[in-house]
């Protein structure tokens, strides 16, 4: 060991610089270098038992974060993962594509061979960068440490400038060992999406002027700009009377759900998502994943409606729909320009009755959302339906702060829970395994504030058993979560979409490799990863248990048993 200053220590004090507090990771050899630089800061290693718990620490992290900064512009919300070698990227990847999806801005990093060993191909060797790129806005190898602080600086901006999304760096375990007099470069301000065209600006503005029955479809793209976002989608919505949807698959909480005009999120089948588009007039704002599950047989935006795309990403401005206004900006700053132009130019008397059309249409359509979140027991069964656990959680605090991975499970908590700004974080992705390792990125980023929310998990058993180690992480860390396993037993969503697309009814089929039978004991996983483990068979057992979880320091995983 000696004093010499290295790649490692170079990379670190960035880290340091950049407003790093944690890095999550699970190390090897190659990381070495690293792992020792970071026992001599005052960075903290959170581990992950697998490398793919790692980047979903990260990515929950990051995304809660981000909420902080919103009204702290001190915190970098930054979630930084290191993995090791080929192996260990590929382990992380599931999570890194939920983070590209869900536009958290993480730093992936990974270890790699000496430069000059790797002709003779050791063991754990690959091609990093193709194996991760796609996933990424950015990736690259640092071959030399004097380009360590351009790169890292790269990496930071590239992550945290919307759209947001997460980065990768490869680190020869050759380069961080190597002797530098060089230091990190200072990050500089992050700058927001700008402002926008001016004329399609005014296109827009005229759009809903002469619109009939305007509809405002808001992706995450809004929560992530930050809750003056939310606040400008308000005004818009009021201003020109429109009917407000959350895009398919949306993930965050982009209007406040308990607002007059906020009918439904938008489902992800093409009968509910045509028919909800269905209207002259619709702007789609922040969206990415606003498509359905499986392929529609028809368009989901009818050719005559007057279309308005406005993004953070160009790639995503008439991407899948012709756009009649086309806009790259940022939400918040945009929206706000729209609703003043409004304003001036609607009629008050057609804004009223534009604002009658939205209450009949919500009235109408209440039962049909309603009934997407409730489900009848059979007959003699004890267990308890989706929407009764919802409505527990509901009754003992309302206000939790709710990660969730529900899968079948999540329709009943958008559709009777009602959610707030930064109340509410989900798998945008759809791959399973994200939501427990977010809940547990998401907790030590609450753990960071001075008045810590509550974080909830809401997991499917399914879910769940992807990784139930990331339990390990929260109590290793002394983190303050409870997470609540919806437990049909079953891999519901695979026999619902088996039936969609092949037709007939379940009776007619004999599911493979969709159940679990035997069971796993959940609570007592739980339980040897060092957490408290329930077991919830009945509803009328949860609301003591949930309560008195909420209540207490450290981690309790709740496995309530839930009928189809």
């Amino acid at each position: 060991m000696t004093d010499s200053y290295t790649g490692a220590d170079l990379f670190v004090d960035a880290l340091e610089r950049y407003g790093v507090r944690h890095v999550f990771g699970n190390p090897g050899t190659t990381e070495l270098p690293l792992m020792n630089a970071l026992s001599a800061s005052d960075v903290e290693y959170v581990l992950g038992l697998q490398e793919d718990i790692a980047t979903g620490m990260a990515a929950g992290y990051a995304s809660t974060r981000r909420y902080h900064a919103d009204r702290d512009s001190s915190i970098r919300p930054v979630g930084v993962a290191n993995l090791h070698v080929t192996p260990g990227l590929a382990h992380g990847l599931g999570n890194v594509f939920g983070a590209m999806y869900g536009g958290a801005p993480v730093v992936v990093t990974a270890g790699n061979h000496e430069l000059d060993f790797r002709h003779e191909e050791p063991i754990l060797t690959g091609d990093l960068e193709k194996l991760v790129e796609q996933f990424c806005k950015y990736s690259a190898e640092v071959t030399h440490v004097e380009a360590l602080p351009m790169l890292v600086r790269r990496a930071f901006r590239t992550a945290l400038t919307p759209p947001t999304g997460p980065v990768f760096l490869a680190l020869p375990a050759d380069v961080l060992m190597t002797e530098t007099d060089a230091a990190p470069e200072r990050l500089g301000p992050i700058p927001d999406a700008g402002r926008g065209d001016p004329t399609q600006i005014e296109t827009a503005a005229d759009a809903f002027v002469e619109a009939d029955r305007p509809v405002l479809v808001l992706g995450d793209q809004v929560a992530r700009a930050g809750t003056g976002a939310i606040e400008a989608a308000i005004e818009l919505a009021e201003s020109a009377g429109c009917r407000v949807h959350g895009e398919i698959l949306a993930s965050e909480v982009n209007f406040p759900t308990d607002h007059d005009q906020w009918v439904s999120f938008i489902g992800p089948s093409e009968g509910i998502a045509s028919a909800l588009m269905n209207t002259d007039t619709l702007a789609l704002v922040g969206c990415s994943t606003n498509t359905t599950l499986l392929r529609h047989e028809n368009p989901l935006i009818s050719e005559e409606t007057t279309t308005i795309q406005l993004s953070s990403d160009a790639f995503e401005v008439g991407k899948n729909h012709p756009a009649d206004a086309a806009i790259v900006g940022d939400p918040g700053h945009v929206m706000r320009e729209i609703a003043t132009l409004v304003s001036d130019r609607l009629d008050e008397d057609e804004r009223t009755a534009r604002l009658d059309t939205v209450a009949n249409a919500k009235a109408s359509l209440e039962s049909t959302m309603k009934a997407l979140g409730e489900d009848e027991a059979p007959e003699g069964d004890s267990r308890a339906s989706k929407g009764e656990l919802v409505d527990a959680m509901r009754a003992v605090d309302p206000d939790v702060y709710v990660v969730d991975e529900g899968i079948t499970s999540t329709f009943a908590l958008l559709t009777r829970f009602p959610l707030h700004a930064e109340q509410y974080l989900s798998n945008k992705g759809g791959g399973l395994g994200y939501g427990l390792p977010a809940a547990v990125g998401a907790a030590l980023a609450e753990s960071l504030r001075d008045d810590p929310r509550r974080v909830v998990g809401y997991i499917g058993d399914g879910s769940y058993l992807y990784y139930p180690n990331s339990i390990y992480s929260a109590v290793r860390h002394d983190l303050d979560l409870t997470v609540v396993v919806s437990d049909n037993r079953n891999y519901r969503i695979l026999k619902e979409n088996t039936v969609k697309m092949l037709g007939g009814d379940e009776d007619g089929y004999e599911f493979v490799g969709m159940d679990f039978e035997p069971a796993v004991d959940i609570p007592a996983n739980a339980e040897s990863h060092g957490a408290r483990g329930h077991l919830v068979e009945t509803p009328e057992a949860f609301h003591d248990v949930y309560e008195r979880a909420l209540e207490r320091d450290g981690t309790d995983v709740i496995d309530v048993l839930v009928h189809d």
